[in-house]
């Protein structure tokens, strides 16, 4: 049960978090959201950061920290529906090349923040 509520915890930090950065970022007259593209590397680089520091110093980062840390708060933070929905919108809009770029830019910085995140843990 303690697990369920760090998870819970993590979750809803990041989903607020999430929030004020889209409210700041997503400006209507940008075709490409900004705000949840941002936070969805962000996210991934986190992601990353975090497992590799659970896998580098498991003494100091237990499964319960992992717990909150990744499935929470960064499950909370990075928002695949939000994504797909853009997606979604660029599409029903006809706009082929800003659905090309965000979709691209997305899945590519997205996994290469997730390297990164594990690269600058291998140098910590």
């Amino acid at each position: 049960m303690k697990q369920v509520f760090l998870v819970f915890i993590g979750g809803g930090l990041g989903s607020m978090l999430r929030f004020w950065i889209s409210k700041i970022f997503n400006n209507p007259e940008n075709t490409i959201p900004f705000g949840t593209l941002g936070v969805n590397i962000l996210g991934s680089f986190l992601i990353g950061l975090f497992i590799g520091l659970a896998v580098k110093y498991s003494s100091i980062i237990n499964t319960n920290t992992l717990l909150f840390l990744s499935t929470g708060f960064c499950g909370g933070f990075t928002t695949f529906s939000a994504f797909a929905q853009e997606n979604y919108a660029l599409l029903k809009a006809g706009d082929i090349t800003n659905f090309v770029i965000y979709t691209m830019g997305s899945l590519s910085v997205g996994i290469l923040a997730v390297v990164f995140g594990f690269f600058v843990v291998k140098y910590i």
